[in-house]
């Protein structure tokens, strides 16, 4: 019911680019969201989505975050997963699309599940991906799934994401380090941060203050499913109002959150 009303709110708020005046995400709506060329990388997602769709294997979920409202049983179906679980079709491809329009070239993930959309965001990308997975057999599937369609630029690595973002060997060192970035004493940096693991208020907003300082000028943060709940939607707001934070939209389904400091502060409402 709470996302009922909450996407009930949405559509009487939101637009699409005709009301939007920022020529950043004009052009981040016109030239990527909204485009509807097929770009060969599409070939790969959706022959990877059917491939776990069929995949009627039984695996034990151990599950670290909110719980599921879908599944009653740890004992599941991968296709089941694929199905009522996993990113949709219709999204893998605007990911694809939104990681080769912003020109993103590392990457993490928390949260790979079956690695559709670790598969969505390195497909016909250069992008050198981390992601995270506390499911032992869930990642097991995912890895072996990344190895049958050659996603060699993912590195997978399983266990609790508070024990996994403690090490330092995953971060990723910036070659030519910009004088902002140096002025800001970064020293490490990530293009884009995909949060998909946790749908909870306090796991969000911490994995999010954590990995702030990964963050650069041109970084963009992804948070899946931002009104899953009361909680989420209070940690959308937390996120969006954090003076870090110059750009942010709501499309309902993801929150994505943009650090340019030389844009005013603004919040958006688009329908994607």
């Amino acid at each position: 019911m709470h996302q009922i009303i909450a996407y009930i709110k949405f559509l009487l708020k939101s637009t699409n680019q005709h009301g939007v005046h920022s020529p950043f995400v004009y052009n981040l709506l016109t030239k990527s969201l909204y485009k509807t060329e097929k770009r060969p990388a599409f070939k790969t997602i959706r022959a990877y989505i059917k491939a776990v769709r069929l995949d009627n294997r039984i695996i034990s979920i151990k599950d670290f975050g909110a719980g599921s409202r879908v599944f009653n049983s740890n004992e599941r179906k991968v296709s089941d997963i694929a199905k009522n679980a996993a990113i949709s079709s219709k999204r893998a491809l605007l990911l694809n699309r939104l990681t080769s329009y912003l020109n993103i070239e590392t990457a993490l993930e928390l949260g790979t599940s079956l690695g559709i959309s670790s598969t969505a965001i390195t497909a016909g990308n250069q992008i050198k991906l981390t992601t995270l997975e506390g499911c032992p057999e869930t990642s097991n599937i995912a890895r072996e799934y990344f190895k049958k369609f050659g996603l060699n630029t993912i590195t997978l690595k399983v266990g609790n994401f508070d024990e996994l973002l403690s090490e330092e060997h995953w971060r990723i060192e910036i070659k030519d380090v910009t004088p902002a970035l140096e002025h800001q004493k970064k020293q490490h940096s990530l293009d884009l941060i995909y949060f998909d693991g946790n749908h909870q208020k306090e796991a969000t907003l911490i994995y999010f203050n954590q990995l702030l300082p990964l963050a650069h000028n041109d970084s963009v943060f992804i948070f899946d499913d931002i009104h899953w709940s009361k909680g989420m939607e209070e940690a959308w707001e937390e996120i969006k109002a954090h003076p870090s934070v110059r750009v942010s939209i709501d499309s309902f389904f993801w929150g994505l959150v943009f650090f340019r400091e030389e844009q005013e502060k603004e919040h958006f409402t688009l329908r994607l």
